[in-house]
């Protein structure tokens, strides 16, 4: 009798341990972002190229295991994005999401993977709300968020003596938390808000937001805003003649957004990003990679934290021999990451990824010795200050 009462109990661990195994030694990860809209620049084809090299990198020191990469396309609204999700895992095995690049979408994700037990690698979503009151034991946030960029940004500007601001943001999460919390930066640095304006995600025409913060007096415009809205501010900022006489800066601007501007209307603008191609060694060793994929292109800094951030799953993967989201970041947890993009990562209890923050000033024209000799440094904020303090988010995982 008490032989038959072992049967169901060894069972249930045999199904236990082969359930926490890597079904088929192949791990899913789904590529999910924008690839037509304003975004595409930013992440679109190249991030799927950026996860396709971190699975090659993987894999060739890993011969026993298999990665696939899939791609969908979200179309920047939260319902689609959780319908590609929901069927990616369910139907098709997918184990991990990355990128998702709007924050509407990946906090949408974010919930769906926690209730999967999958893992939510949130490279580039921007809210910080993700690793604050809606983080979750499945989740990754990479590259930079909201906290991080108007930190930088505000420390940058009030340095140079630039101390009120008047935000020109995106009326959705982003635009949201980006103004929240550069203004609470600010704030605590001495800085004052001179006002700010919202608008709709896909504006063209910028000229009654540039004029209500011309005429607020505030010593810098902030674009609380990314992609092709950004580019269309900015552009039509510089028509506006508005600088040098009030300072620019994109709270969210990267690479591919700057050369899409062109230096002469980008020059002197003030920005923060987590990685630029042309930094040090490491950086413009996978930038020719990239560029063998996508000719003419170097990446941006969501490519390169797509890159760094699916590779970082993966070895998490590897190690905790497991598709249970929370056993993944258990392991991504445990240990420092050295990661050849971004330096030593190191995983919080909340869910944040951390290391330093670069802020950068564009070139003029004449500084400029190539298509994508762009930025001068201005200055680096360390990892231990280019993020919300773990005590300061509201995480319920924080104890």
């Amino acid at each position: 009798m008490r032989v038959l009462c072992l049967v169901p109990l060894v069972a249930a661990l045999i199904a236990s341990a082969a359930q926490a195994e890597i079904p088929n030694h192949t791990l899913k990860v789904g590529v999910l972002n924008d690839q037509s809209g304003p975004f595409a620049d930013q992440s679109g084809k190249g991030s799927l190229i950026a996860a396709q090299l971190a699975a090659d990198d993987f894999t060739q020191q890993n011969p026993g295991l298999k990665v696939d990469i899939i791609y969908g396309d979200h179309q920047n609204k939260p319902d689609v994005g959780s319908t590609i999700v929901r069927q990616w895992i369910d139907r098709d095995g997918v184990d991990a999401v990355a990128d998702a690049v709007n924050s509407g979408v990946g906090l949408a994700v974010n919930q769906i993977m926690a209730e999967k037990n999958r893992t939510f690698i949130a490279t580039n979503v921007g809210t910080s709300d993700l690793t604050g009151k809606f983080c979750k034991p499945t989740t990754v946030q990479w590259t930079m968020d909201t906290w991080a960029m108007g930190n930088a940004a505000a420390r940058a500007l009030t340095e140079i003596g630039a101390k009120s601001f008047f935000f020109i943001s995106f009326d959705y999460a982003l635009g949201a938390a980006l103004e929240r919390d550069t203004s609470e930066a600010l704030k605590k640095l001495g800085g004052t808000v001179a006002g700010s304006v919202k608008h709709p995600l896909g504006t063209t025409d910028f000229s009654s937001y540039l004029l209500q913060a011309q005429s607020s007096g505030a010593d810098v415009i902030a674009f609380a805003d990314t992609g092709t809205d950004l580019i269309n501010g900015i552009k039509q900022a510089a028509e506006f003649g508005i600088t040098p006489k009030q300072k620019l800066t994109g709270l969210f601007t990267q690479i591919s957004d700057v050369k899409a501007i062109g230096l002469q209307g980008a020059q002197g603008l003030l920005l923060t990003e987590a990685f630029y191609w042309d930094r040090n060694d490491a950086s413009r060793a996978f930038s020719k990679r990239f560029e063998a994929k996508m000719p003419g292109r170097v990446p941006t800094a969501n490519q390169a934290g797509v890159y760094s951030s699916v590779l970082a799953y993966l070895n998490a993967a590897k190690q905790a021999d497991s598709i249970e989201g929370d056993k993944v970041m258990a392991a991504m947890r445990s240990a420092p990451i050295d990661d050849k993009l971004f330096g030593t990562v190191t995983v919080r209890a909340d869910g944040r990824a951390v290391h330093p923050m670069y802020v950068f000033k564009v070139k003029t024209p004449a500084e400029s010795h190539s298509t994508w000799d762009l930025y001068t440094p201005v200055f680096t904020v360390p990892a231990d200050q280019a993020f919300r303090p773990l005590n300061e988010g509201g995480c319920p995982l924080v104890h």
